[in-house]
């Protein structure tokens, strides 16, 4: 499933040529995907300018003047600037169209999403979908001392907590495990039994390693590309995901892979303690 950085590589690659322009055209090519599609989005949109991009977590934004188009690329979705005039696939569900050139979804496991919220339904904060989301773990309000009073009564392994999203948001299950692993923490250790201390060096990981995936184009795992086609290339920057049986890179000792609600989770017992 494509994390913070891979959303946040598409943000970046979309926006220059959304920014500032006006919609001439709506196209679904379905009911909808994980949810039905806002099929009054056509008359919403049409004439109206892109006022700018945005990322809550996993979802990107497109705003208006008068309400945010919001996307989730689901498990196997992404978006592509194309040219006017380039044929759907199989798999291609909604497109925006702004001039000569267009926003095309595709989503071939359809666990996606294009919703419209509306500025007249209150605050974007308030959208069911991103009323429950934790702070952004790239901005400054993420910090330590914040992990640490949030966690003093959380007993369940560091690693679900992370995951769960409601205390720092878009630190998935590959970044999660690389997080743990920089900064030197088991992902089975209770989060209450963690120093301030220890999660100054998580955040800091985290920081680094979400940074250094935007920098390098996100992670390419199954289906996800960029806006512009290409593929990322984080992946071959992992020190312990999807890594299980090789040496660590730091101390030699075999990858271990376990399950952790029904996800991977990989780590080095030598170097997490």
């Amino acid at each position: 499933m494509p994390e913070l950085p891979e959303v946040e590589v598409t943000r970046r690659g979309v926006a220059p040529h959304l920014d500032g322009r006006i919609v001439t055209a709506v196209t679904f090519r379905h009911r909808g995907l994980r949810w039905p599609f806002p099929l009054d989005l056509p008359a919403l949109l049409v004439g109206r300018e892109v006022r700018g991009t945005g990322r809550r977590g996993k979802y990107l934004l497109l705003r208006f003047d008068h309400g945010t188009v919001i996307i989730h690329l689901g498990m196997s979705g992404h978006l592509r600037i194309l040219e006017l005039g380039v044929e759907p696939q199989k798999h291609d569900h909604f497109d925006l169209v702004v001039g000569r050139r267009l926003l095309r979804l595709t989503d071939p496991r359809r666990f996606g999403a294009v919703l419209w919220h509306a500025d007249a339904d209150g605050p974007l904060e308030q959208h069911v979908l991103l009323a429950g989301l934790g702070l952004e773990p790239l901005e400054d309000v993420f910090s330590a001392q914040i992990l640490y009073q949030k966690t003093r009564n959380r007993g369940a392994p560091i690693k679900q907590v992370l995951l769960a999203g409601d205390i720092v948001v878009g630190v998935g299950n590959i970044y999660a495990s690389e997080s743990l692993f920089h900064a030197g923490i088991n992902p089975k250790t209770p989060a209450h039994r963690i120093s301030l201390a220890r999660y100054e060096r998580l955040v800091d990981a985290i920081r680094i390693i979400l940074a250094a995936a935007i920098e390098k184009g996100g992670s390419t795992l199954r289906d996800f590309i960029g806006a512009d086609g290409q593929s990322g290339y984080f992946q071959q920057s992992y020190f312990v995901y999807d890594r299980a049986g090789l040496p660590c890179r730091n101390c030699g000792a075999l990858i271990t892979q376990i399950k952790q609600g029904q996800r991977s989770t990989f780590y080095c017992k030598k170097c997490q303690k």
